[in-house]
């Protein structure tokens, strides 16, 4: 992973979201930063909102 991309987790079923892969199955591009997902996205494995993820590198 490139220490430029970041890393999610969902709070509720621990699903990851990678900058560096993203989700195209769900249309959002790899190399999508978080900021720039759609805010009505949702985890593709439980469904929770944007909101319930959190940031897990640091910079």
């Amino acid at each position: 992973m490139s220490a430029d991309f970041k890393r999610y987790k969902c709070m509720n079923c621990n699903t990851i979201y990678d900058e560096a892969l993203g989700d195209p199955e769900n249309g959002v591009l790899p190399g999508t930063r978080w900021e720039d997902v759609p805010d009505d996205w949702v985890c593709p494995e439980c469904g929770s909102e944007k909101r319930d993820f959190m940031l897990i590198d640091w910079e």
